[in-house]
């Protein structure tokens, strides 16, 4: 069975092809980060232009790369939210001409159940249940995973999500767009140790986060370099800056995993890609006994094959949507379609 996963959610025009629901046959990314890196983040109105210029020619790519025709294609998933409603329609609307044009079903997906099941496009994946992070720039959240399909949000952002704290901090020091990559290249050089940023773990066992006090610490922090005096370097301010939103990452997903008593743990989405961030939780997990996992970098960012992977499961499911149904900029795990 052919899925064809179609994902448009923020800046990435994205179109994959999955078989069976495990193996991928193609993963197609079109990125949009020197369309956006002038402005210092991503603009709305040109995300959805650029989705517009780009989407056909990304799936075509995925069906060809896949060596498949869309007469063989069994169904179309697409992310319905949450996102930029501008660049969701794009890929919505697009997915529908498709399953239209071939008479096949339509799958409406959760962008962030796309991010919690793409452990499973890798071989090495936990067995159910288990806990995942899902960390980026526009979520980061806590979820226990009992089965596919079976969610419970566990814990959530308050405030920034940990990927837009690299992007505002990274602002701030002047380092450029997109935060994460930029901080993490700084922080290799820098001592992250040199500066004690707070971290914000909140009430007693809070499986919360808030990064805008850290941010603003930051903020703080560089105004009073600045004047000068002070034998610290940009790359020590990166790497503090780091080590803070990694620690509070690392503790609060050990955390989850004791609250449920579970012994795998997984994280995805963008800041999954971070090499501290990994090697940190690697640390924290061996010394809890625990096994660690986390998808690939090109299944971290936004990808039309995690997309197709939930569609698989919910067409299997029999959740097939009608092509009345619209985009949604807010759409938490477990609410309907």
């Amino acid at each position: 069975m052919l899925i064809l996963g179609l994902d448009t959610s923020c800046d990435d025009t994205s179109a994959a092809v999955l078989e069976d629901g495990r193996i991928v046959l193609s993963n197609i990314i079109q990125s949009q980060v020197k369309l956006h890196q002038p402005h210092g983040g991503v603009v709305p109105e040109l995300a959805s232009r650029e989705h517009i210029r780009n989407i056909m020619h990304v799936a075509q790519e995925a069906l060809k790369t896949a060596q498949v025709k869309t007469e063989e294609i069994a169904a179309v998933a697409v992310t319905i939210g949450p996102g930029l409603i501008g660049s969701l329609l794009v890929g919505l609307y697009y997915a529908k001409g498709l399953a239209y044009g071939l008479g096949i079903p339509l799958v409406a997906v959760n962008h962030l159940e796309g991010h919690i099941l793409s452990v499973f496009l890798e071989e090495d994946h936990p067995p159910f249940p288990f806990i995942i992070l899902t960390v980026a720039g526009g979520h980061t959240s806590i979820y226990y995973v009992k089965d596919f399909g079976h969610y419970e949000q566990m814990g959530q952002t308050l405030d920034d999500a940990a990927g837009e704290a690299f992007d505002k901090v990274a602002k701030i020091l002047g380092l450029g767009y997109p935060g994460g990559p930029v901080i993490e290249r700084a922080a290799k050089k820098g001592d992250r140790e040199r500066i004690k940023f707070p971290r914000a773990y909140l009430a007693k066992d809070s499986l919360d986060f808030s990064f805008s006090g850290l941010k603003t610490a930051v903020a703080l922090y560089v105004k009073e370099w600045e004047k000068g005096g002070k034998d610290v370097t940009l790359e020590d301010i990166s790497a503090s800056f780091q080590e803070a939103v990694v620690d509070v990452l690392a503790d609060k997903l050990i955390l989850a995993a004791r609250k449920k008593g579970v012994r795998h743990v997984c994280m995805a989405g963008g800041v999954a890609s971070n090499s501290r961030l990994r090697e940190r939780l690697l640390e924290v997990t061996g010394a809890n006994g625990l096994k660690a996992y986390w998808p690939r970098p090109a299944y971290c960012t936004d990808n039309g094959a995690m997309i197709a992977l939930a569609g698989y499961h919910r067409f299997m499911r029999g959740e097939v949507a009608d092509l009345s149904i619209d985009v949604k900029s807010r759409f938490p795990i477990g609410q309907n379609a």
